[in-house]
């Protein structure tokens, strides 16, 4: 008998092992893949190592400092903030029709910029980041407030608002074009007040002390160990039964599957498409190693966050990909002590889940080629043009992004819908990860160690 069963070998997963086997819980977790992350993970390819899902950590504040989530999430887990050898971006930049605003780790660059391209704003992005709620502020009040609405009656230059919701839109919104109040404060501040950054071995690193922490402290992790169902009884989890046919008993079973994926598991008769509706933004995203650092191309920008019209579209796109906007990151652009071995770029555009789904392996493979093109031919419209120093490439699609997290439609992000205290209809069934609220690296980790406290350390 565990105390905890976790469903999910991600960040949030691992964080929460953690956390309970420091207070001598029996805790097991479940991953049905071969290796641990998700999303969030790596592989090798061809004798190169990629990361994927990590373009960058966010909230990276200054070693030493005692307040934010990076701090707390470093006492919670007990490591040291030299463990993660995080290097700060260089800098990043939202480029739009002909207007470009540069930001890096000191919150002064960004409103300078502000100041220096729409100067009559100067005020009113005073006071927007003074509207900026505290980051545990996650709740149904605010799950119900526009953040449009509340930026658009602060800032009235129409373009700098669409300029804003950019990179916190790409980097943390389950919905379709608005956030939430709440959360567009809490990536808010992780990206423009706190700041990006990357250790120099990438996501494996991280993944790799969060699992040797784990393991030291007792907890168990079963890969290749996907979950068949959960079988219920008078209102609670009684077994967890295996794809392999195992069985295993818990107290309590905390899920990073997802909302609608959890639901679906339980053997109960719970109307899984009555009780949340499963995301739709998913990504493509296309890695290029190049033959140079990309700064010897004139390419010094860590992330570049690129619209091509004046109006930011969030939302499914009708095609398999839209072109239109995207994200441009360089691995190389951190202030690492030596440099990466070879040179990459990572192009994140919107993608349909429903389109690539439809595709037969023939298909798949041509539209693959396809659209690698006119991702990269997007990009290079925004940052000079690599094209002629590619060495390798590799590329994903939605329904790669289904097959090693299992979320529905391939959303990163998870459902619109958030469920901020982690509580199900099952008396000991608990949500942790992205559909309980907290997104990102640093998100999902907090997620796992909030939802351990409250649910399975308090109990």
């Amino acid at each position: 008998m565990y105390d905890t069963i976790i469903i999910g070998g991600g960040m949030s997963g691992l964080a929460a092992g953690i956390r309970l086997a420091h207070y001598d819980q029996r805790v097991c977790i479940l991953e049905r893949h071969s290796t641990i992350g998700g999303l969030n993970s790596f592989y090798r390819l061809r004798g190169r190592d990629y990361d994927v899902g990590l373009h960058a950590i966010t909230n990276v504040t200054p070693k030493g400092t005692k307040t934010g989530p990076l701090a707390r999430l470093l006492r919670q887990l007990r490591f040291r903030w030299d463990d993660f050898g995080i290097a700060p971006q260089l800098g990043s930049e939202i480029a739009f029709p002909g207007v470009r605003l540069r930001f890096d780790n000191d919150t002064e660059m960004l409103r300078g910029e502000i100041v220096r391209e729409f100067p009559g704003q100067a005020d009113n992005y005073d006071r927007l980041t003074r509207e900026i709620i505290d980051y545990d502020d996650l709740s149904e009040e605010h799950a119900g407030v526009s953040a449009r609405k509340v930026v658009s009656s602060i800032i009235t230059e129409p373009l700098l608002v669409e300029m804003l919701f950019c990179p916190l839109m790409f980097y943390g919104s389950a919905r379709e074009h608005d956030m939430d109040w709440g959360q567009f404060s809490i990536m808010f501040r992780s990206i423009f007040v706190e700041g990006l950054g990357r250790p120099q071995a990438g996501v494996r690193l991280i993944l790799k002390l969060l699992v040797r922490k784990f393991r030291a402290l007792g907890g168990e992790l079963k890969l290749r160990s996907g979950v068949k169902r959960l079988a219920v009884e008078n209102g609670r989890v009684t077994r967890v039964v295996l794809e392999n046919g195992e069985e295993l008993a818990g107290r309590r079973v905390l899920s990073s599957a997802g909302w609608c994926e959890t639901m679906r598991l339980c053997d109960d008769g719970q109307p899984v498409a009555a009780s949340r509706t499963a995301g739709q933004l998913s990504f493509c995203e296309t890695i290029a190693v190049l033959d140079v650092e990309p700064r010897k191309l004139g390419h010094d920008r860590t992330i570049t966050f690129f619209n091509d019209q004046e109006t930011f579209h969030w939302q499914k796109p009708a095609e398999l990909c839209d072109v239109r906007s995207g994200v441009i990151c360089s691995p190389n652009n951190f202030a690492y002590g030596e440099p990466l071995d070879d040179g990459t770029m990572r192009i994140t555009a919107l993608a349909n889940f429903d389109r690539w789904n439809a595709l037969d392996e023939t298909n798949y493979r041509l539209e693959k080629l396809r659209w690698y093109e006119r991702i990269t031919a997007s990009a290079v419209r925004f940052v000079p043009d690599y094209r002629g120093h590619v060495i390798d490439t590799d590329m994903f699609t939605p329904t790669t992004v289904v097959r090693f997290t299992g979320h529905d439609n391939g959303a990163v992000y998870g459902a619109p819908e958030k469920q901020f205290d982690g509580i199900t209809h099952l008396q000991n069934l608990f949500i942790c990860g992205t559909d309980q609220g907290f997104v990102g690296i640093i998100g999902s980790i907090t997620s796992g160690i909030a939802m351990a406290n409250r649910h399975c350390l308090k109990a």
